[in-house]
């Protein structure tokens, strides 16, 4: 399906589209159509956009795609993409930075490494942005997100700003519960100084261990399900022979068993039908049920059952 031409919108400098395909924008390459799809010229753009959003249409936020399934049918409603376009990334003062929602996390890592600012190196083998990370409290090498956590910037549904403090916020292992509607458009980092060269260096080395270990460099969503209490969901999926397996385009990748790959063609539901498969297969042979950590959102096609 092609998405119709980016237009304007009167008073609003951002741009909207119909039918827009998220197989382009998401890591695993897969999924429907939005049924609408705004990128926000920035901050102030997307408060007056929301403003102007009726209370009932539904809102999905898109960030970089990973860590997502979208279903092959699509989401219905509008999709806000800030991946790339919320960007704003400064040093506030001498211990804290702020980052917009649609900052790259290796990029927030990166800078604060160039700063001289220590503890975010953790964030650049996250996969995604400022804003999907703070939604989900996401992790990579022991750190987690809201362990360097000031503050955060969110907006509402009437398009109104607020500046919020961690105790605002129920944060968990990959998971924030969050008050009422909002969203979050930036994040205010607490560091610690230190060396610029000896931070580079942990991220240069952080880098070459992700590469080491997870199939980089073809389609994936980075890790599929959460890690149990005490165990890891890859040598649990490994234990059950999995390694390899495959339905249509999805594959389990043979290199890191908690990610699963699109191969070439898959199509989300190859890739959901494998996340149930895989469930089943850990909790028949290891008695374990695996929590999934990706998003599964969107309608299933018409017809398709899971």
């Amino acid at each position: 399906m092609n998405a119709t031409a980016r237009t304007p919108l009167p008073g609003l400098r951002g741009t909207l589209c119909n039918a827009e395909p998220l197989a382009r924008h998401t890591t695993w390459r897969v999924g429907g159509p939005a049924e609408r799809y705004y990128e926000p010229a920035d901050v102030d753009d997307l408060a007056a956009f929301l403003a102007r959003t009726p209370p009932e249409e539904p809102l999905f936020w898109l960030g970089l795609g990973s860590n997502l399934l979208i279903r092959d049918g699509g989401i219905a409603g509008t999709v806000v993409a800030t991946g790339g376009l919320l960007a704003g990334l400064e040093r506030v003062n001498d211990y804290t930075v702020r980052a917009e929602a649609g900052v790259a996390c290796p990029k927030l890592a990166r800078f604060c490494g160039r700063e001289g600012l220590t503890g975010a190196e953790f964030m650049a083998g996250i996969p995604g942005t400022v804003g999907g990370a703070l939604a989900m409290n996401a992790g990579a090498f022991g750190g987690e997100t809201w362990d360097v956590v000031a503050a955060v910037e969110v907006v509402d549904r009437a398009g109104q700003r607020h500046l919020r403090r961690p105790g605002s916020y129920r944060v968990g292992y990959r998971e924030v519960h969050r008050p009422g509607e909002e969203w979050f458009i930036a994040g205010h980092f607490l560091l610690t100084t230190g060396d610029a060269t000896e931070s580079r260096s942990r991220i240069r080395a952080l880098l070459r261990r992700r590469g080491e270990t997870q199939p980089l460099g073809v389609p994936s969503c980075g890790s599929v399900f959460r890690n149990p209490r005490g165990d890891f969901a890859a040598r649990l999926i490994e234990r059950a022979g999995l390694k390899g397996r495959r339905i249509g385009g999805a594959v389990v990748s043979e290199k890191h068993a908690n990610f699963i790959i699109n191969a070439g063609g898959a199509t989300a539901t190859d890739i959901e039908a494998l996340m149930v498969l895989v469930e089943g297969e850990v909790k028949a042979c290891c008695g374990v049920e695996l929590e999934r950590e990706v998003k599964v959102v969107g309608v299933l096609p018409e017809g398709v059952e899971l």
